[in-house]
């Protein structure tokens, strides 16, 4: 078990943050030259951003030159990129190791997930009422793209089985917008390389004694296979093997792996 006592003491005596950015968003991507500098733009547009980290995946389309492009004009803009394609959680745990606001948002590169609505993901924690949020196609009122019919059926098996393992009531394990408290973060140790990640990080935040864990709905503009979708349904048996191994076979490490 995690020891995390004091850490999510210190955290809480900090009480919510009134004034100033305080969100560190990381964006995965590869091979998003299509969206990638619409979705940065629409990040520092946001009031709560500190600091944007975008970590490109090895994208062979021009994704990283955009990036360059920007950075040079947004002193908030990190740009980080792994020489080779590694998979979203490697990005992450790359992204993650840079942050430094309070809180740490996970945002696609992709336009499904829509930057406006961070006030809405990140209110539990900066009331001081969660130190885990996690978005939902779901659960509210948010408009949702009618797509895939068996991605939906797929996303409800995995969640309800992650429940079952993780005690946990949560609708959509799946979602791309997560976040968290970077000390939270800091103490948990992230294996996967791909999106192995969502599955792993819903499973040691269950783990994690103390930690508050709070859902929100969240609207969705979700993708055709047409216009760039990357996840399969061989991601989806994937999903299962990881939701067993990390709640039956592993514990969850003291230390975060970047």
């Amino acid at each position: 078990m995690l020891d995390q006592t004091n850490s999510l003491s210190r955290v809480r005596e900090q009480g919510t943050w009134n004034e100033g950015p305080c969100v560190s968003v990381v964006i995965p991507c590869y091979n998003e030259v299509a969206t990638i500098g619409t979705v940065i733009q629409l990040v520092l547009a946001q009031q709560e951003v500190q600091e944007v980290i975008v970590v490109d995946d090895g994208s062979k389309d021009g994704s990283w030159e955009v990036i360059q492009q920007i950075r040079a004009q947004h002193p908030r803009v990190q740009g980080i990129r792994h020489p080779q394609n590694r998979g979203k959680g490697a990005a992450l745990r790359t992204g993650f190791a840079r942050a430094s606001a309070p809180v740490v948002v996970v945002q696609d590169a992709d336009l499904e997930y829509d930057p406006a609505e961070y006030s809405v993901l990140v209110k539990p924690i900066l009331e001081n009422k969660a130190d885990v949020v996690f978005g939902s196609r779901f659960c509210g009122a948010g408009a949702h793209r009618v797509l895939y019919y068996w991605h939906f059926i797929g996303n409800k098996m995995i969640t309800t089985l992650s429940n079952i393992c993780t005690n946990l009531n949560l609708t959509d394990i799946e979602v791309g917008y997560k976040a968290f408290r970077r000390e939270v973060l800091e103490q948990i140790r992230l294996c996967e390389d791909g999106f192995g990640f969502e599955p792993e990080i819903t499973a040691k935040v269950a783990k994690f004694d103390g930690v508050r864990i709070y859902e929100v709905p969240i609207a969705y503009y979700g993708r055709t296979y047409a216009e760039g979708k990357k996840i399969g349904w061989r991601d989806g048996i994937a999903a299962i093997w990881y939701i067993l191994k990390y709640n039956l076979f592993v514990r969850a490490g003291a230390q975060a792996k970047y």
